[in-house]
C-alpha cells in the first residue's frame, strides 16, 4: 500500500526540524562550555566575558556547588583558551587563578545585583545548555534573551551608570550566533503544525418514520 504524499512531507519536515534544534544545540552548547566571549560585562572576578564565567563566580560566592563542580564547568573551556592562545594546556590547579575566582567570596555583591537580568540569564543558558544535549527546550532561549536585554539596558539606557570607561559594557558578534543558535534549538511540536484540522461530520438528513401518518 502506497505511503499518502502527505505523510510523507510530515516526516520530512519533521525529520528536518529535528535535525535543525540538535545542531543548533551542539552549537550553543559548544559556545558556552568553551566559553567563546559572547560579551563583556563587571561582576564579581573582574571583568566577565561569557555566561559560565558569571555563572561560576556567583557560584564560588554563594557556595552553592562545591569548588571542584565549578572547576570541572570551567576547565574545557580553559584547556581551549590555553591552547588557542599559547598552545598549552593550563592545570587543574590552577582553572581559578586563571579566571581570577579565588577571591570571588570577598568581592561585594552589588555588581551582581546592579546585573541581575545578565546574571539570571547566565544560570538559565548555562542550564540550558547542559540540559539541551538530552532534551531541547526553551530555557537557552530565555537566557539568551534576558543576558541581552541586560546588555542593552546597560549599555543603550546606562543603567546602571557606569563613569569607568574600562569597565564599560560589550557585545561581541559572537552574540548573534548565541542568539540565533538559541532560538533554533527549540523544539517544536511539528505535528501540530502540520496535522489538518479534523474532518467535520456530516449530518444526514432525516428519515420520516414509516409510521408516521398525513393527518
Amino acid at each position: 500500500m502506497a505511503t499518502p504524499p502527505s505523510s510523507s512531507a510530515s516526516k520530512s519536515s519533521k525529520g528536518w526540524i529535528s535535525n535543525i534544534s540538535s545542531i543548533a544545540a551542539r552549537i550553543y552548547f559548544f559556545l558556552i562550555i568553551l566559553q567563546i566571549p559572547l560579551f563583556r560585562v563587571p561582576c564579581r572576578s573582574g571583568m566577565c566575558t561569557t555566561p559560565l564565567h558569571v555563572t561560576s563566580s556567583q557560584l564560588i560566592a554563594s557556595e552553592i556547588f562545591p569548588i571542584p563542580v565549578v572547576k570541572a564547568l570551567l576547565f574545557p573551556g580553559a584547556v581551549a583558551n590555553g591552547l588557542v592562545r599559547n598552545m598549552t594546556v593550563p592545570s587543574w590547579n590552577n582553572v581559578l587563578d586563571i579566571y581570577n575566582l579565588t577571591n570571588a567570596k570577598e568581592s561585594p555583591a552589588v555588581t551582581d545585583l546592579q546585573r541581575l537580568e545578565v546574571l539570571a540569564g547566565s544560570y538559565f543558558a548555562v542550564a540550558g545548555a547542559l540540559v539541551g544535549l538530552l532534551k531541547r527546550g526553551r530555557m537557552s532561549m530565555f537566557g539568551t534573551l534576558l543576558m541581552l536585554w541586560g546588555l542593552i539596558k546597560e549599555g543603550i539606557l546606562g543603567k546602571p551608570v557606569n563613569t569607568d570607561p574600562t569597565k564599560a559594557v560589550f557585545v561581541y558578534p559572537t552574540m548573534l550566533i548565541a542568539v540565533i543558535a538559541a532560538f533554533s534549538s527549540v523544539k517544536y511540536d511539528v505535528k501540530k503544525v502540520v496535522r489538518s484540522a479534523p474532518a467535520r461530520p456530516i449530518a444526514k438528513p432525516l428519515q420520516r418514520s414509516s409510521k408516521s401518518k398525513l393527518k
